[in-house]
């Protein structure tokens, strides 16, 4: 049997007195991000942020989409399909197999000039992804000026049947009958 003392119990420590200031309880002086004394529990933690007001609100999907139309006027103005701009697929150089991403520089050049038709033939499946882009954009935009938060929670088994459908469309584009989709 041990013989030794037990520690002396420390006392806790005395309340806080009420304040009228939501952020004086914290440490920080922020208010605390779950709920608590400062939210009803029943608050959703996107609720609680105080979205931006005016135009500023605006900046996030703005930002992204100038982001997207300098990239694209980039390609447009200086063409994929001149040797020498861009560098070439490294699985494409080592092995000759196509990947899913093969074309997607010439499909977007086609695309921002407007011949959708050579974009799809170049790659579809980054055409695709371009049209998915233009929604998801729309729906940023018309949810930021409602001022509603943007949620977008994908299941895995969704980023899984992405990963297939692009598995897929790498093997079909490099056997004999799956030419059409090569560019």
């Amino acid at each position: 049997m041990d013989a030794s003392p037990l520690p002396a119990a420390t006392p806790p420590p005395p309340p806080r007195p009420p304040s009228t200031s939501p952020d004086a309880g914290s440490p920080t002086g922020h208010a605390p991000a779950g709920p608590g004394p400062y939210a009803p529990p029943h608050t959703p933690p996107y609720a609680r942020r105080r979205p931006a007001h005016g135009p500023l609100r605006f900046a996030a999907p703005a930002a992204t989409l100038a982001a997207v139309v300098c990239a694209f006027g980039y390609v447009a103005t200086v063409d994929p399909n001149e040797p020498g701009h861009y560098p070439v697929c490294p699985l494409f150089r080592l092995t000759g197999l196509l990947c899913p991403g093969c074309g997607g520089l010439r499909s977007a050049h086609a695309f921002a000039t407007g011949d959708f038709t050579t974009a799809l033939g170049d790659n579809a499946l980054a055409t695709a992804g371009y049209v998915l882009f233009a929604a998801f954009w729309a729906l940023w935009l018309v949810r930021t000026a409602r001022r509603q938060p943007l949620r977008m929670s994908v299941p895995p088994r969704w980023w899984w049947g992405i990963g297939a459908v692009a598995l897929v469309f790498s093997v079909v584009r490099n056997l004999p009958f799956g030419t059409a989709l090569a560019p």
